[in-house]
C-alpha cells in the first residue's frame, strides 16, 4: 500500500506555505466538469468568502500545449486549497488532470488533508445533463456517501438523482474516496441542457441548495445571474 501511494504521489505535485489554524472544517472539492458548473460554484465561493490559499497541487508535467497561432504556450495546470473560518475550498479553475491516476492522486490529497484538519464532511458539484426543458430553472439532483445520509438529505426536500449512472472524473470519484476513508460526502449536480457552454444557472441552483445544506450564506448570486442572462442572449442568436 505504501508503495503504491508513493507511485501515485510522483504524479502530482504538492507544496503548502502555511499552516491554517482550523478545526473540523467542512470540506468543498470540484474541479472544472461540463458546462464548467464545478469551477463557477468553487470559484464563487472563493470571491464571495476571500478566501485564502494554502496549498497547491500542480501537475509535475504538462498534459497539453496551447497553439497560440505560430507558438505555443504551457498551460497553468494547478489547483488551489483555500481557506476561511470553518471552510476549506479545493479546485476551482480550469481543466482536470488528463489521467485516472493523476485524478486519484489529487483525491487521495483532498482526503490527506480532511484527515488532517479533522473534517467529517466533503461536498462536490458539477453538471447533470438531461434533456427536460428547464425553463431557466435547473434542479440540483444529489447523491450521498450512504443510504443513511440520503433518507436524512430527502427529509430537508431536496432533489435525489433520480437513477443509477456512472459518474466520472474529479466530481464523481472524490465521493467513492471519501466513503473508503469513512468520510461523509454529498454530490450536487446541477441540471443543464447545452454542456459545451458556461452554466451559470446550474451554479447559481447547487448554491442556493448548499446554502439549505449548510445553514450559511454565501454571497449575492446577481453577478451569476447577468452571466447566465449574457450566455441565453448569445445562444439564441
Amino acid at each position: 500500500m505504501f508503495k503504491i501511494y508513493c507511485i501515485l504521489e510522483k504524479l502530482m505535485e504538492f507544496t503548502q506555505d502555511t499552516e491554517p489554524t482550523i478545526k473540523k472544517p467542512i470540506i468543498i472539492a470540484a474541479m472544472q466538469d461540463m458546462g464548467n458548473v464545478g469551477s463557477i460554484v468553487v470559484n464563487f465561493i472563493n470571491d464571495s468568502l476571500r478566501t485564502k490559499t494554502f496549498r497547491i497541487a500542480r501537475t509535475p508535467n504538462p498534459t497539453y500545449v496551447v497553439d497560440k497561432g505560430g507558438y505555443i504556450e504551457l498551460p497553468d495546470e494547478s489547483w488551489k486549497y483555500k481557506y476561511t473560518d470553518d471552510l476549506i475550498v479545493f479546485g476551482g479553475g480550469k481543466g482536470q488532470p488528463q489521467s485516472n491516476s493523476e485524478i486519484n492522486a489529487l483525491c487521495q490529497d483532498v482526503i490527506d488533508v480532511a484527515k488532517k484538519y479533522s473534517a467529517k464532511f466533503i461536498y462536490t458539484f458539477g453538471g447533470f445533463h438531461t434533456n427536460r426543458v428547464l425553463n431557466n430553472d435547473p434542479k440540483t439532483y444529489i447523491t450521498t456517501t450512504s443510504i443513511e445520509l440520503t433518507k436524512q438529505m430527502e427529509g430537508l426536500h431536496v432533489d435525489i438523482t433520480p437513477q443509477k449512472s456512472i459518474i466520472t472524473g474529479f466530481n464523481g470519484l472524490i465521493l467513492g474516496f471519501a466513503k473508503k476513508n469513512g468520510i461523509q460526502g454529498i454530490g450536487m449536480y446541477g441540471e443543464l441542457n447545452h454542456p459545451e457552454f458556461p452554466q451559470y444557472r446550474a451554479a447559481i441552483s447547487i448554491i442556493k441548495t448548499l446554502e439549505k445544506l449548510t445553514y450559511r450564506k454565501l454571497g449575492d448570486t446577481s453577478q451569476l445571474e447577468a452571466m447566465a442572462q449574457d450566455i441565453e442572449r448569445k445562444f439564441k442568436n
